[in-house]
């Protein structure tokens, strides 16, 4: 599904930034990219030095002097902008986003992106279906164009690898209410020994806190075995020499 997805700039100014662009993309496992009319000759010394590892994407991409060509490969075309534009088109949420991709597995997805100073013009983004605008703090929305690429990138490599984001949550074996309750119940026969249930009359609202504390944890059996190793060496008594 990776290379269904592909990538344009449209009159980029700056090489440095189309070299950043290239990287998240490769970091991603995408590759395909396309720049509509550059405002510099494509690529410079800044392009290069700022792709790093990258440069073989941008040896492969594609420069076209128009819009209507570097949209022609692709079924839907999401465009970025920083603002809500009064046009007669639909914007939507990250959330809207990933179940536009739900939707679309089979289908060729393009995300174009701006030019750094002014971003997509209104006509540019009459070519799109969709219109995104990345959730930004209400007081500074000015996001760079890598930047930009590299959250988009993330975004829908989670989304077609959502197994390895979800394997990572279910290789945590959490602890049974039983193990806690046996490691509950050795701590506080240890703090009896210490007298630290002090004054007895607030005891039992002690061990509320206590039950609280422990009982809403999500530990896994490997931390718990490790809190138990501490708990045992707080306990034992320190050798004077």
């Amino acid at each position: 599904m990776k290379n269904n997805f592909g990538f344009i700039l449209v009159k980029p100014q700056l090489g440095e930034n189309i070299g950043a662009c290239a990287r998240s993309i490769k970091n991603f496992g995408f590759k395909n990219l396309k720049i509509v009319s550059p405002k510099f000759t494509f690529p410079n010394h800044k392009t290069k030095v700022t792709s790093v590892g990258a440069y073989d994407i941008i040896k492969k991409t594609k420069i076209l002097s128009n819009i209507e060509e570097a949209i022609e490969d692709f079924d839907i075309i999401i465009s970025l902008s920083a603002r809500k534009r009064d046009i007669n088109k639909k914007h939507i949420t990250i959330r809207d986003f990933s179940k536009i991709l739900s939707r679309s597995k089979n289908l060729n997805i393009g995300f174009m992106f701006g030019p750094e100073a002014s971003g997509l013009s209104n006509q540019n983004l009459s070519y799109s279906n969709y219109v995104l605008q990345i959730p930004t703090s209400k007081k500074f929305k000015s996001l760079n164009l890598s930047h930009s690429v590299t959250i988009i990138c993330y975004e829908v490599f989670k989304f077609i690898n959502r197994g390895i984001f979800e394997k990572t949550g279910k290789n945590l074996k959490i602890s049974s209410k039983n193990r806690i309750s046996s490691v509950v119940k050795y701590l506080i026969n240890l703090l009896d020994e210490k007298n630290f249930f002090l004054p007895v009359e607030k005891k039992q609202s002690m061990l509320t806190n206590i039950y609280n504390l422990f009982y809403r944890l999500e530990l896994n059996d490997k931390e718990l075995r490790i809190l138990v190793s501490i708990i045992s060496s707080l306990s034992k008594k320190s050798i004077k020499r």
